[in-house]
């Protein structure tokens, strides 16, 4: 049998002839490995998850002409877009906005890409349906109210183009007319309930100009520096375009991100501590049952250095079972916490795996350090002799 066979079969040994205590001892490591890989892999992937909740919220980014000069239109939105990476842009929703008149009263029409709007605004309560096809509008809440406007109503929308004429029946004449169908009401508890909200083809039709926005809102799945830092490359790349951060929501989702990820960091450490304590206490209690045993040995020629490899070769296995157990266990409790917070699964992180290991390892090692001490300072003569 080789030195290495007959060290490992020593400690093994050792460990299973105190198993009551030994499984104290792993337990805690366990625990304390659970909980380890659970919030560093929540740790790393709360910024995911939190940005995902924050894009419920609304746009984090607007694009407006940078002149009067320059207008918003479909090139310049999509030479902006390529500043961005596709895998943090959520939707881009380009809104044009033009004075319509409804039943001979004056009122804000707004045109937009639907399917975009859901994206950047999934706050938006909308009784009915989104306009899923031209000639469809949805009624802001305020508006549906004071014109008694119900989902499935019908009403004319009317166009009037700037002329330079004064002659009342040429402006008439000029005058463009579409009949919509109200497919929902929306309401948002904001400035959007006094709207009527219409698809961009619909405007385009009644304007005869197309492709041509005044404002484009997005949602990026990005931090505040990383927001920063592309708004600047758009004013930089694209001067036609001024790229603005919307800091409420920005600066909100940075703030709970680092309170978040500070509480899981001090609870992982106060963790490690607690852990560190347990191993330390069940250790010592260990060496003070061996003290005869220890005597024993070191009467017959064993040395300090052979007491302390015996010990700590005992907790680093320990550090080591407890480590792969919680590495496990941690996953599937970062994926419990995940689902019941955020209501999304939490993906896995590969490096947690070794990570955990080797600091089980290293909070067991540090937790020997007490007990290896109090048991190379035992004195055979002194013990023996039953002082």
């Amino acid at each position: 049998m080789t030195k290495r066979k007959m060290y490992f079969r020593m400690i093994t040994t050792s460990l299973m002839r105190r198993r009551s205590r030994m499984l104290v001892a792993l337990l805690a490591i366990a625990v304390g490995a659970t909980i380890l890989s659970g919030l560093v892999t929540i740790y790393y992937d709360v910024p995911r998850q939190m940005g995902a909740q924050f894009r419920n919220y609304g746009a984090n980014m607007i694009l407006l002409p940078a002149s009067s000069d320059t207008p918003l239109n479909e090139d310049t939105l999509d030479r902006a877009l390529t500043h961005i990476s596709e895998s943090k842009l959520v939707g881009v929703a380009p809104y044009r906005y033009e004075n319509v008149t409804i039943n001979e009263l004056p009122v804000r029409v707004a045109a937009t890409d639907m399917e975009g709007a859901k994206k950047t605004s999934p706050y938006w309560q909308v009784s009915g349906e989104w306009p899923s096809k031209p000639g469809e509008v949805m009624v802001g809440k305020n508006k549906a109210s004071g014109m008694a406007f119900r989902v499935g109503d019908t009403l004319e929308i009317v166009y009037t183009p700037e002329t330079e004429s004064d002659d009342p029946q040429v402006i008439a004449d000029s005058r463009i007319r579409k009949t919509f169908t109200v497919s929902g009401i929306l309401d948002t508890g904001g400035s959007e309930e006094d709207y009527f909200f219409i698809p961009l083809e619909d405007i385009e039709e009644l304007t005869g100009v197309k492709g041509v926005y005044d404002v484009a809102e997005l949602s990026i799945s990005a931090t505040q520096t990383e927001l920063t830092s592309m708004s600047d490359a758009i004013r930089t790349n694209v001067p036609e375009v001024s790229a603005r951060a919307v800091k409420r929501v920005a600066q909100s989702e940075t703030t709970v991100l680092t309170k978040l990820q500070a509480l899981v960091f001090l609870v992982t450490v106060v963790v490690l501590l607690l852990t560190m304590i347990c191993v330390a206490t069940t250790m010592m209690a260990v060496a003070t049952e061996r003290r005869k045993e220890i005597a024993l040995r070191k009467a017959l020629g064993a040395s300090n250095r052979n007491i302390i490899r015996e010990f700590m070769g005992e907790g680093l296995l320990l550090g080591g079972i407890g480590g792969i157990i919680g590495s496990g266990l941690g996953f599937a409790f970062a994926q419990i916490v995940s689902m019941k917070v955020f209501n999304s699964s939490i993906e896995f992180q590969p490096l947690i795996l070794p990570a955990t290991i080797i600091i089980s390892v290293i909070v067991t090692g540090l937790a020997c350090l007490l007990p290896v001490r109090s048991a190379t300072e035992v004195e055979p003569a002194i013990v023996l002799k039953g002082e």
